[in-house]
């Protein structure tokens, strides 16, 4: 009886252990493995409340997905990230199961993080280097394209005084000097942002003899997303700032909206009274950045083996590829996903290596 009563109790003790999220040994009626928790979260490329209203219903999407594929999960919770890093960071210590990570993000987190998908997008109307070709409503960006597995970042100039003289430079044909870009007050993101950061590190290096973000005398890091940046822009607090080719879509409503008013979105308008495609110009083009990640976390062996790998993989593939998923993701820009191996981001890490 005694020996029973241990026996009981380790039983018990073991089951307390377990993690929020992952499996708990046991089998639902369905046969399927019962998982009590799962948590997603995605960085703040987008304002939180934009991707949180955005992507209210994919919990009950991709439970209704998962138990097809064997897994009956009792609750999926969605957060947005403070920032890039936290969402990394949060990853690897395990407390969140499943990232949306930029590929510089995922390259800087891969030793505790491994990519499960790559994101495929609608390519835009325009995929020229040259600065002048994105400007001005006539040249105004479509997604419209084909499907692709990269995008681009631009260095856009503000409606400042400072910036209207370095798009003027530009559409005037004239290069811009090491000492044109020094003089301008920057807006970037965090280091691991491959549009906000990297790629615009190394369109730096490229152009103007290796010289970088950090060597630049006046830098602003907006640590909550792109959102805080066009906001900056159009309050004229900054003169030039990062983000993807697409940034203007996804803000071109809220710049000329009142600031007490917000878009269809829910990003706050801008106060600005001419179309931002007008105002905040292109002055450089990146080269390609691969597309988002969805990786998961290796600290939870629940989450992080074959089968629920797959699970995921198929679920959030069906998912994505209903109308109801489609606008899910939308808010992201994906279009769809594409199984993804670490391999695939060798140049995000060359690329990451390349500006520390």
């Amino acid at each position: 009886m005694k020996k029973l009563l241990i026996f009981f109790l380790v039983v018990v003790l073991l089951a307390g252990c377990t993690g929020n999220s992952g499996t708990n040994g046991s089998t639902t009626d369905s046969g399927n493995i019962h998982m009590d928790k799962l948590t997603l979260e995605f960085v703040p490329s987008k304002d939180a409340d934009v991707i949180l209203a955005g992507t209210k219903n994919l919990p009950d999407l991709l439970k209704a997905e998962l138990a097809k594929n064997g897994y009956d999960v009792d609750e999926i919770i969605i957060t947005v990230g403070t920032n890039y890093d936290a969402t990394g960071e949060a990853m690897a210590a395990g407390t969140i199961d499943v990232g949306w990570l930029p590929g510089g993000t995922y390259a800087l987190f891969s030793e505790e993080v491994d990519v499960i998908l790559t994101a495929t997008r609608a390519g835009l109307s325009n995929d020229s280097t040259d600065p002048n070709t994105w400007n001005g409503e006539e040249n105004k960006t479509l997604k419209d394209g084909p499907q692709v597995t990269f995008y681009r970042a631009l260095i856009y100039a503000a409606p400042t005084e400072y910036g209207k003289m370095l798009s003027d430079k530009v559409a005037n044909g004239e290069e811009l000097t090491w000492e044109d870009l020094d003089g301008a007050r920057w807006g970037v993101a965090k280091t691991s942002s491959s549009a906000g950061y990297i790629y615009p590190t190394m369109w730096l290096m490229a152009n103007y003899d290796g010289k970088k973000i950090s060597d630049l005398s006046k830098v602003t890091v907006f640590e909550g997303g792109y959102g805080d940046a066009f906001a900056a822009a159009a309050a004229e607090q900054v003169d030039i700032i990062l983000c993807y080719a697409d940034g203007r879509n996804d803000y071109e409503d809220a710049w000329i909206l009142p600031v007490d008013q917000k878009d269809a979105t829910e990003k706050q308008g801008m106060g600005r009274e001419v179309s931002i495609w007008e105002e905040l110009r292109v002055i450089g083009v990146t080269e390609g950045i691969y597309n988002d990640t969805v990786a998961v976390t290796k600290a939870n062996p629940d989450i992080y083996n074959p089968e629920f790998i797959a699970a995921l993989q198929t679920s959030l593939i069906s998912v994505i590829n209903t109308p109801e998923g489609q606008e899910i993701f939308a808010v992201y820009s994906h279009t769809g996903y594409a199984i993804a191996t670490d391999a695939d981001y060798d140049g995000a890490r060359k690329a990451l290596d390349a500006v520390k």
